[in-house]
């Protein structure tokens, strides 16, 4: 790479837990003692929003989805444009509600790209255009939620025969027999209109540890029809299998040498039996399969897309305000990074099958799928 800089998915609580007394933190300690008060709200993305915006002097432009439509609890859902580039990236953080340092990090990202004039950043904005979506997940954002809740017409919320109320995760919902909330179907009809040609999501995962290390992993790459796996391989002749697998690798380089950043494949699962997700439903899955619900989509758009999944989150109370920082730099560099190799064309001259050799994994028990577990057979 020409300099050192420095998508996430589902969240799974793998059972291989960081101890604290026996592993190499991912970065500074997180205690288990979460300060909400911390924590960016729903309230204090618009502001600073708004202020990037307004120190930007016009690079970066920030709108709603209004007219698209608003949340299940009629929030608007805010997007911010910067770049001029032709090469359309969407970058999508907070689709689980209690994974929030990833809107953090998109924050972080929008205000460097709107006041910096360095080379690399010049290259960026002249090559891509960015479309960045903060917080998809507002509502949920606000009650602390992996999911949200579904409203009816009246905006009551719904419940089921049994009186429970009835929640949707929204990272489950593109598919023919979802778009249950109007999260999903406002933001699918505004990447079907939009079109872009990668895109990147943020998530935050459970604790575990690096492979044959103690090393506890501060971050995970993958994405939900795995590389390699019983899908990716059949689209586009094999191009997002290659391409999403060279995106990791560009990442993973730009971030292993970074103190405290200890880096791993996607897993879910724990012991023997260790698993990579491939399933349909998901918000990048169906990016990638180019999925065309109620022909709103009838040129079956597709894009290449890949996760990061940053470790803790709040729901379960195990970030720690010390830890924070680095957690959404990580997410930060990791971003500047891809963004970077993307607009220079970098990302396609990696070999792909680094992926396989040199990022650390455990062994592959098989693939978690929509309809059960296929196993590996060596």
């Amino acid at each position: 790479m020409s300099f050192v800089v420095v998508m996430f998915f589902v969240s799974a609580l793998l059972s291989s837990q960081a101890n604290a007394a026996d592993t190499i933190p991912g970065g500074p300690s997180t205690n288990g003692n979460t300060s909400m008060d911390s924590m960016i709200t729903y309230d204090d993305m618009i502001k600073e929003l708004k202020k990037i915006e307004h120190a930007s002097n016009g690079k970066v432009e920030v709108f709603t989805l209004d007219e698209y439509g608003k949340s299940e609890q009629n929030r608007s859902f805010y997007v911010a444009k910067v770049g001029t580039g032709p090469i359309k990236i969407w970058v999508q953080a907070q689709i689980h509600g209690d994974e929030k340092l990833t809107t953090d990090a998109v924050l972080e990202l929008l205000k460097t790209f709107g006041s910096n004039g360095s080379k690399d950043i010049e290259k960026i904005l002249k090559e891509t255009t960015i479309y960045a979506i903060p917080m998809y997940n507002p509502d949920g954002s606000i009650m602390n939620t992996r999911t949200t809740l579904l409203h009816d017409e009246k905006g009551q919320p719904r419940v089921d025969n049994r009186g429970r109320a009835m929640t949707i995760d929204l990272n489950r919902d593109w598919a023919e027999n979802g778009f249950q909330a109007k999260e999903s179907l406002v933001f699918y009809k505004y990447w079907a209109d939009l079109k872009p040609d990668f895109a990147v999501d943020l998530h935050h995962q459970g604790f575990k540890t690096v492979y044959g290390t103690n090393e506890s992993t501060s971050m995970s790459l993958g994405v939900s029809l795995a590389p390699n796996g019983p899908t990716l391989p059949s689209i586009k002749n094999g191009l997002y299998n290659d391409l999403t697998r060279q995106m990791h690798v560009y990442v993973y380089d730009a971030l292993k040498d970074y103190g405290y950043m200890h880096i791993d494949r996607y897993q879910t699962g724990s012991g023997d039996k260790r698993y990579e997700i491939d399933i349909k439903g998901g918000v990048v899955s169906a990016m990638m399969l180019g999925l065309n619900y109620n022909n709103i989509n009838p040129t079956n758009h597709s894009n290449p897309a890949i996760f990061f999944e940053t470790k803790g989150n709040t729901r379960d109370g195990n970030l720690g305000q010390k830890s924070n920082g680095h957690l959404i730099k990580q997410n930060y560099l990791g971003l500047k990074a891809l963004l970077y190799g993307l607009a220079t064309g970098e990302v396609e001259k990696v070999n792909p099958n680094r992926w396989d050799e040199e990022i650390p994994v455990y062994p592959l028990a098989g693939y978690q799928t929509d309809t059960g577990i296929i196993p590996v057979s060596y």
